[in-house]
């Protein structure tokens, strides 16, 4: 057996049982059934925050269960094991984690309940048809008109999208550069001006709703403004985005060690030239590299929970970890799903799943030409 990181705690062992008891009784039964849907139905969030899970590291004042980042870790590290993506939970906690860093106390007692028990869910309306990692292009613009902002432009790739109600929407308000940024918190619920496009149809993660956003003219309190003055976003974003890379960090080592499981227990499992697979000297080879690789980048993700939770995490760091776990994620599964031959190509295949589940890992969260890009830069 693994050794635990220096943080872990008998509190950590139950959460990590008590989770995985959660979803392998409420998500995984319906999975098909949702991905077939392209999208986790809003009662399965409900459940999820009647469960704490929506507000995992949300203070207990504001509706959440007063965890660190610990938990969030705990959290992601099971979704990965079990090889869940469609349910968004990870985006949901990022919007969360900007309110509580830059709301008001007005606006976290308004907000951070109703994330924390599935009555908003949230989402983070960054990316646009013509911008990505570059946000300070972000055509997006909210012009103030009396109490509001009159909010014009459009997002694409919003995960969540279908199902959230509550936009952390990232928007011009004047100004050159990353000076002319901020967020704007956009609850959609009655929101005239506001629509949503299609429900993209993705290579992978087929349950997760993703969605194109639409504002025309939307009427959007000023009071609604994420922070105390217009032109803080995209520093609120540089920030926030570290939190972000390492929870996929994290998901990446589950998805790695669910990965290298599935083949482990295949692999014994057939027979070839009358021995399991498992027998032949390179598909033990491969074995033992994919584990190797696997306990090195869990090694490696635990030191910068660690870091984080100490306030040390720096930016290429958590830059190292999103970009080569993310690699070794869609590495070790290409590897582990060819063990399966033509099975492997099936979707009935959790292998396969998970094949086409990991592709979009080295893309979002900053693709990992932009990590590298941070790297090079800090040397």
């Amino acid at each position: 057996m693994v050794d635990r990181p220096i943080w872990w705690s008998e509190e950590l062992s139950i959460l990590e049982d008590s989770l995985t008891k959660f979803f392998e009784a409420e998500y995984l039964p319906h999975e098909a059934e949702w991905e077939k849907a392209h999208i986790v139905p809003r009662a399965f969030w409900e459940k999820a925050g009647e469960a704490g899970i929506l507000g995992i590291s949300l203070p207990e004042e504001y509706g959440g269960m007063g965890g660190s980042i610990h938990h969030d870790a705990v959290l992601f590290d099971v979704l990965g094991k079990l090889g869940i993506t469609g349910f968004g939970v990870h985006v949901h906690l990022i919007a969360a984690h900007y309110v509580l860093a830059y709301g008001s106390d007005e606006q976290k007692a308004r907000w951070l309940p109703k994330l924390a028990s599935g009555e908003l869910i949230g989402a983070i309306a960054m990316t646009e048809p013509g911008t990505g990692s570059d946000l300070k292009a972000v055509k997006t613009r909210a012009v103030k008109d009396g109490d509001d902002y009159r909010l014009t432009g459009s997002k694409i790739f919003i995960s969540n999208g279908i199902n959230a109600n509550f936009l952390m929407t990232v928007t011009k308000t004047g100004g050159e550069g990353s000076k002319g940024v901020s967020l704007l918190c956009v609850e959609t619920d009655g929101l005239d001006g506001f629509r949503r496009g299609r429900n993209l149809d993705k290579l992978g993660q087929k349950a997760q709703d993703t969605a194109e956003l639409f504002f025309d003219e939307a009427r959007v309190p000023i009071a609604n403004l994420l922070g105390p003055e217009e032109g803080r976003g995209f520093y609120q974003l540089m920030e926030q985005l570290p939190y972000e890379r390492l929870m996929l960090a994290i998901g990446a080592v589950g998805f790695i060690d669910r990965a290298v499981d599935l083949a482990r227990v295949y692999t014994k499992e057939r027979t070839a030239f009358g021995q399991p697979i498992a027998a032949f000297q390179n598909t033990a080879f491969k074995l033992a590299e994919c584990a190797t690789e696997a306990r090195i980048g869990r090694v490696f993700v635990e030191d910068c929970v660690a870091k984080y939770a100490l306030g040390r995490l720096d930016v290429p760091t958590v830059s190292m970890a999103k970009w080569w776990t993310t690699e070794k994620q869609c590495e070790i599964v290409d590897t582990c799903l060819q063990m399966f031959g033509g099975y492997g190509y099936m979707m009935e295949y959790p292998i396969t799943r998970l094949h086409a589940d990991s592709r979009v890992q080295k893309i979002y969260g900053g693709t990992n030409e932009i990590m590298k890009e941070l790297i090079a830069r800090s040397l």
